[in-house]
């Protein structure tokens, strides 16, 4: 959720203490699959310690995370930790160890709280993090994967091919046996099957991580798949290598230095389309609200009338959407009625070691927690009101149409963004409907809470947002003004169905006037 979440990926790989680092071999990367010997992922832990864990894990929800009663009741939080207790009633794998807190992570219902990939030590990275991966990316379509680009030789796999199964398991149960441990808030399905496409849009990807954990292989097996090159043609039978982790292109973390992630293109006269990939630019040192600034005036100036947003591959990171929206009216909006809210006001002492984080305000936010009662505080911090954040109109004001491509990966402050522009008036939003919930997502402040005996790393946001609303919200994300998905047939001719679906209602809308 806005500016913090993706920022402890670069910040925070450090060793959890020198016992983690001594248990677990590290596991070599190169440009082939090899596998490592012995088996760190295999490594026992005992089970006093996965119960020690866990009860320092529960310790620390109920303490400090504000969604924890959101989308799950008390009493399935308490029977969900009883039966992961039972689970590590004895020894497990440290893989074993990972899945369980995932999956219970993931049963929780909120979107920021996972064991973070980015945040794990080099140790568990190298044993858990690293196994040879499929050499294609791919979409899921209706529980069809369906290969968006190969790294492969074999023409089986180009863009379009259906993978109708893998190691003799079909596609469809492979997906439903991951989504126990997709994140996502609430009931958002969508982002969680989202979550399990591999795009290269990080490092590590879910499907890359569960995948091998939850179906174990050999390193060096190739994947045996079973393919259907288009619809309607035969099967056939395909054996390809895995490719090592870091062979296989991914975009890595958060945007460096001063280069600009976004690409600013004219597709058609009198039509400007930004595309943003990423809003994460906490270790960017380019200056993106100058950039806005000048883009807006740029466009003012030229008498650009249609400008498309395309958010489709972006999560969230920095509140670049507020920078927007501020171009876009001519008085102060609020971003949100949403009333935030944290679990404490100062961090019980007995946790303070095993958390991190990048700002020690964190650990005691003062008088800007009011308590409400229910152990809730209200959090109203400088610049804030009771309701969040306001948006102060910018010069240039923009005001030409606006259309945002929106997705089920918008789940953080993109998401946000789509709910401004929704309740406002402020665009067309287009495509599929976005991650995120709008009975509310947690996030804006993270600890990072280091599980001593295992050495995992588990995510805890400290910051909830709660609809200041009579009504009942959808248990949803936002649905956009023209819903449009994507079919095989447009990714097997390299297709962009959504972006020529607004060209087509720009061309229209011009016409009339």
């Amino acid at each position: 959720m806005r500016q913090w979440h993706g920022k402890a990926r670069d910040a925070w790989r450090s060793v959890w203490g020198g016992m983690v680092a001594a248990a677990l071999a590290a596991v070599p990367v190169t440009g082939t699959a090899s596998a490592p010997s012995p088996d760190p992922a295999g490594r026992m832990i005992p089970a006093a310690d996965l119960q020690s864990d866990l009860a320092l894990l529960r310790r620390a929800f109920e303490s400090l995370h504000p969604g924890l009663h959101r989308y799950r009741s008390p009493a399935e939080i308490d029977a969900a930790f009883a039966a992961l207790d039972r689970e590590f009633a004895r020894d497990r794998t440290l893989a074993e160890a990972y899945l369980g807190f995932a999956r219970l992570t993931a049963y929780l219902q909120c979107g920021h709280t996972y064991p973070n990939f980015y945040n794990q030590s080099p140790a568990v990275t190298a044993a858990l993090l690293e196994a040879p991966r499929l050499p294609f990316e791919f979409r899921w379509l209706e529980s069809r994967m369906v290969v968006t680009r190969s790294f492969a030789t074999t023409p089986a796999l180009r863009p379009g091919a259906e993978v109708l199964s893998i190691d003799g398991r079909p596609a469809g149960e492979i997906l439903a046996a991951l989504l126990p441990y997709s994140r996502a808030d609430g009931a958002n399905d969508a982002k969680r099957i989202s979550n399990l496409e591999v795009q290269g849009r990080g490092r590590y990807e879910a499907f890359d991580v569960y995948f091998p954990l939850r179906f174990p292989r050999p390193a060096a097996q190739p994947f045996e798949l079973v393919v259907r090159r288009s619809p309607g043609a035969a099967t056939e039978e395909v054996s390809v290598p895995g490719m090592a982790a870091a062979a296989r292109p991914a975009t890595e973390g958060a945007p460096r230095g001063a280069t600009n992630p976004w690409q600013y293109l004219e597709p058609e006269p009198g039509v400007g389309l930004l595309r943003m990939p990423t809003w994460a630019l906490y270790n960017s040192s380019w200056d993106w609200q100058g950039y806005l600034d000048g883009l807006f005036r740029d466009l003012a100036d030229r008498g650009i009338g249609d400008l498309v947003l395309d958010l489709r591959a972006n999560e969230g990171g920095s509140d670049v959407g507020s920078a927007i929206v501020a171009h876009l009216v001519a008085e102060d909006v609020p971003a949100g009625r949403m009333e935030r809210r944290t679990r404490y006001r100062s961090v019980p002492a007995d946790l303070r070691p095993f958390l991190e984080t990048w700002d020690p305000g964190f650990y005691d936010w003062g008088a800007a927690a009011t308590e409400l009662g229910d152990d809730y505080f209200r959090l109203v911090r400088e610049g804030e009101t009771a309701e969040g954040q306001v948006i102060k109109p910018r010069a240039p004001r923009y005001a030409g149409r606006v259309w945002v491509l929106v997705g089920p990966v918008n789940s953080s402050a993109t998401f946000e963004f789509a709910s401004t522009i929704r309740r406002h008036g402020l665009g067309t939003l287009v495509g599929q409907q976005t991650g995120g919930n709008q009975r509310g997502i947690t996030g804006g402040a993270f600890f990072f809470l280091r599980l001593p005996r295992t050495g995992i790393e588990v995510d805890v946001p400290l910051i909830g947002q709660f609809p200041i609303s009579s009504a009942p919200l959808p248990d949803a994300g936002i649905e956009p003004d023209v819903p449009l998905r994507p079919a095989v047939e447009d990714i097997a001719s390299g297709r962009d169905a959504e972006l020529e679906a607004v060209l087509a209602r720009i061309r229209t809308a011009s016409t009339r006037q």
